[in-house]
């Protein structure tokens, strides 16, 4: 089976639950189960001795004992038979192979062997769990036994350069011969062994080090990756001093904390106060290394509870905080949003909710030893996620092990299914803006000079060109199928729903060996809260290499409303330029109705239509779309047939060749050809039904005061509230500021708050002049300060804010 090495390493290693009888087990307990005694004290190091560690990290595999009648447990068993029989019996067996199986050959290529030590994985999983056709075979222990000393003998011994992909030498194929290893380490014959531990010594030696550039720190969940790999190997040869150093990988106690994981990270990988995540340095990654790095915390958490090398760091609190702080926010009925997926999105066997289930996994698994206060509410976070996603169920993505633990809480009749998240998230450090409300979300995929617009490389996300362009995703709780369902290998992806974009022709990205990012050379992206409640995001799209498009983009998030505004835009190319105001997937057969200004448009694939006028549109199941001003919309409907090959061809990710089919409904704004300070005004209702969407067209609650490139600005009457993005120095809605800025200011009662940023994290100072008279400061961040009068100023010390909002209340 050919998976991605992420989503195999989240499905069977770092982020592996175990069930919570197991882990509740006591120190003495797992030394009963080990058969340590007192009479054996060399067996025992701290409460817990090495066997019962090694017991803990195979039911961390397996799941240990199960109930076979309960039909998750069964279907799950029977889904591991399948595929295990399918790989055994193509297994090659003969006594002149050069390859484990046909289509990975040759052996000596690291994404061969790499991909033969996880196929060996599941097989080794398989005959170490009851139910299955390999279950305690002698013959097929044998086998595999014999199956890992061709890999090593062929491919994988220490007697090896690396080449190619380093992340098979030092990641992907010792954490599976480790687990191998684990599950197997009764039939091993002790040479054997040695030789495997001598491997890893070998090419993973050190959590901290890249092995193959020995000066390169490792950090985030490359780092949690080999400490789990360290563990392991310290585990199977009895090393105290591997153990230590598996431990110390997270803390980093030999480097002052620099690399620590258990820390917030300012520049670079890792998690941020703000809640965001970045790997490879700029690159927003919560959904898959972040997952990853968070279930290699938790699986060692829990392997060494109890034992001399229990993790004991005050400073795990930053992984119990980043529950809530990060993947709340971006976990949608238990899948995971795309914006921070990264190349992720282009794996035909990861997809959101594979990669939502990894998370949830990894969460599960550490409640079972985080402290109550953080675990209840993990608990009934998770509950609400595993009741609401009836469209992929966990337990038709998740391991025996996460099973486990997912029943435990959905039988748990005291943990209560916990709402939706709701709030505006302004996730600053990787350029992500995230609004939630009870029934639905939208998340904004913004890039900068500070964070890359996409990821690509080793084949993958060769079509990425546009989503970090202001991409716009729309969630509803009613189709929690829209970007998992066959939408990266059949979208047009020149027509990302948000975007603004050349219609010049481009070419596969990431073709090479290696990954590679491309960050824009704009500096305003980002955007401000108020009340955790409302939002203000801008970002400047400045074009790549090849062409000249620029232009200026805010939204505005509200209650029930998303204001989308774009002026400025501009290019001298000889090219059309159009924003996509919606691209839906309609699903394999979708006929959702349009209407467009309360007319019912045509049904069948390939119609298309330009409307000179429209004011607003409908389209069933999703919402409505106001437009501030007559628009010449275009819309189409179309049948597109692709393939994940197409878009990924990866040695170990790449997807198949078969075709896959889907109906879209695109709605787009046409500028023209060479545009020269053309604008866009729309509004998304989500949700909302013709009838409102109609009424909404007419009473326009929500007013644009200013669209172009000096500010873009709202006022939402209602509820008090005007909302700025300046692009310099300038006024807009009798709000003047001193530079660029996102500003939110709502008015209740006696009392003025006011929510400043600086998108561009590029100033010190701001000042905020405000058209309200104001007497005194009621509470401020201690950045803010206020000149009162009848026209107030506030000045921001933004510097080193790095585009966090500063808050104020004025009497």
């Amino acid at each position: 089976m050919n998976v991605s090495r992420r989503t195999l390493l989240a499905a069977t290693g770092a982020t592996a639950a175990i069930s919570a009888t197991t882990l509740a087990t006591s120190a003495g307990a797992a030394r009963a189960q080990s058969g340590d005694t007192a009479d054996e004290p060399v067996e025992t190091v701290g409460t817990v001795g090495f066997d019962a560690l090694l017991q803990r990290a195979e039911t961390l595999l397996t799941g240990g004992a199960f109930d076979p009648s309960d039909a998750d447990f069964a279907a799950a068993v029977a889904a591991l038979d399948a595929t295990a029989k399918g790989l055994w019996e193509t297994l090659d067996r003969s006594a002149g192979r050069t390859a484990l199986w046909p289509d990975l050959s040759p052996a000596t290529d690291p994404g061969n062997f790499g991909q033969s030590y996880t196929r060996l994985r599941t097989l080794a999983t398989a005959w170490a769990t009851p139910g299955t056709s390999l279950a305690g075979s002698a013959e097929a222990a044998d086998i595999l036994v014999a199956a890992l000393r061709f890999a090593h003998d062929i491919a994988y011994n220490p007697a090896k350069r690396e080449t190619g992909n380093w992340w098979f030498w030092e990641i992907g194929a010792p954490r599976a011969l480790m687990d191998c290893s684990v599950l197997l380490r009764d039939r091993l014959p002790a040479a054997d062994l040695a030789a495997y531990l001598a491997v890893v010594d070998r090419f993973c030696p050190d959590a901290d080090r890249r092995t193959n550039s020995p000066t390169l720190a490792e950090t985030g969940a490359n780092r949690t990756d080999k400490a789990v790999i360290v563990a392991l190997r310290g585990l199977l040869g009895q090393d105290a001093a591997k153990l230590a150093s598996a431990r110390d990988a997270l803390s980093d106690v030999r480097d002052s904390g620099r690399n620590s994981l258990f820390r917030y990270t300012s520049s670079g990988d890792g998690f941020y106060l703000d809640g965001s995540f970045v790997q490879h340095d700029v690159v927003a990654y919560t959904g898959t290394y972040g997952a990853v790095l968070l279930g290699g915390a938790a699986c060692l958490l829990s392997l060494l509870a109890d034992s001399e090398w229990a993790i004991a760091d005050p400073s795990v609190s930053v992984m119990y905080e980043a529950v809530e702080r990060s993947f709340a926010p971006v976990v949608f009925d238990g899948l995971m949003m795309d914006a921070v997926r990264g190349r992720a999105i282009s794996r035909e066997r990861a997809g959101d909710h594979r990669d939502g289930a990894a998370a949830v996994a990894a969460i599960l698994l550490l409640a079972t030893g985080a402290p109550a206060a953080y675990a209840d509410r993990w608990r009934e976070l998770v509950k609400g996620w595993l009741t609401r996603n009836l469209t992929t169920p966990f337990a038709s993505l998740a391991t025996l092990p996460q099973i486990a633990l997912a029943k435990a809480v959905l039988n748990d009749r005291t943990i209560h299914p916990g709402p939706r998240t709701t709030g505006h998230f302004v996730f600053a450090d990787m350029d992500r803006v995230v609004h939630r409300q009870a029934r639905w979300g939208c998340t904004l995929s913004l890039s900068s000079k500070r964070i890359s617009a996409y990821e690509a490389g080793n084949g993958e996300n060769l079509h990425g060109w546009y989503t970090g362009d202001g991409m716009t995703y729309l969630y509803d709780g009613d189709d929690l199928g829209q970007f998992g369902d066959g939408f990266w290998p059949t979208v047009d992806p020149y027509r990302l729903p948000g975007t603004t974009v050349d219609t010049r022709e481009r070419t596969d990205l990431g073709t090479g060996a290696g990954t590679s990012t491309y960050r824009p050379t704009n500096a305003v992206a980002g955007g401000a809260v108020l009340h955790d409640r409302y939002g203000a995001a801008a970002m400047e799209l400045i074009g790549p290499a090849g062409t000249t498009l620029r232009t200026k983009k805010s939204w505005f998030l509200l209650d029930n409303a998303v204001i989308a505004l774009g002026a400025g835009i501009s290019s001298g190319d000889g090219r059309t330029v159009e924003t996509i105001v919606e691209n839906r997937n309609l699903g394999r057969n979708g006929t959702q109705r349009l209407l467009v200004d309360g007319v019912r448009q045509p049904a069948q694939q390939g119609w298309t239509q330009k409307f000179g006028h429209a004011r607003w549109a409908h389209v069933d199941g999703v919402g409505g779309y106001v437009f501030a001003d007559p628009t010449d919309l275009r819309a189409l409907r179309e049948e597109r047939t692709g393939t994940w090959r197409a878009i990924n061809t990866g040695a170990d990710t790449g997807g198949s060749t078969d075709p896959v089919t889907r109906r879209y409904l695109t709605l787009w704004v046409d500028h023209g050809v060479s545009p020269a300070g053309a604008g866009y005004s729309y509004v998304l209702l989500p949700g909302a039904s013709a009838a409102a969407t109609a009424v909404w067209s007419h009473s326009r609650p929500v007013r644009i005061v200013a669209n172009d490139t000096t500010a873009q600005a709202v006022e939402a009457r209602r509820q008090g509230l005007t909302a700025v993005n300046f692009w310099g120095v300038g006024t807009a809605a009798g709000i003047t500021a001193s530079g660029p800025a996102s500003v939110l200011v709502q008015r209740r009662g006696r009392e003025l708050t006011v929510a400043v940023a600086d998108p561009s994290h590029t100033l010190t100072s701001l000042t905020v002049e405000l058209p309200f008279p104001a007497g005194r400061v009621v509470t401020a961040d201690d950045t803010v300060s206020l000149a009162p009068g009848r026209h107030p100023v506030l000045t921001v010390a933004v510097g080193g804010s790095r585009g966090h909002t500063h808050t104020a209340t004025l009497s």
